[in-house]
């Protein structure tokens, strides 16, 4: 039962997580807070703000996914949840390989702890 709840609030995080990365790309992606977010400087900030928002946009669709595990709860909503988990988990680690190593630590390894979770519960 403490499995299970904990899987929960791991991926409520992380859907959390996603809606933050969300505004940040597509809506404040010019602004300081975004640029010392991601260490960009105002004009890669102005040059990139089309790619961000489109960025942002599939960050979106993992928070979204995640909520609707959430909201669907039962066996559907854990698959969704692990299947959901797992496209943040690539998606974390393609990131840290590429872009940032911070990515890692920021996207990846909540993934994975949530599909530790998920598996245990």
């Amino acid at each position: 039962m403490v499995v299970e709840v904990l899987a929960v609030v791991v991926v409520a995080l992380v859907a959390l997580l996603h809606l933050y990365i969300l505004v940040l790309e597509m809506f404040l992606w010019r602004t300081p807070r975004a640029r010392a977010a991601f260490g960009t400087t105002p004009e890669f900030a102005e040059a990139t703000a089309t790619l961000a928002a489109n960025q942002g946009l599939y960050n979106g669709f993992l928070a979204a996914g995640l909520i609707w595990s959430l909201i669907a709860g039962g066996a559907l909503g854990h698959a969704v949840a692990l299947f959901f988990m797992a496209c943040v988990l690539v998606a974390g680690v393609y990131g840290g390989l590429t872009a940032s190593r911070r990515i890692l630590f920021v996207q990846a390894a909540p993934a994975a702890v949530g599909i530790v979770l998920l598996l245990l519960a």
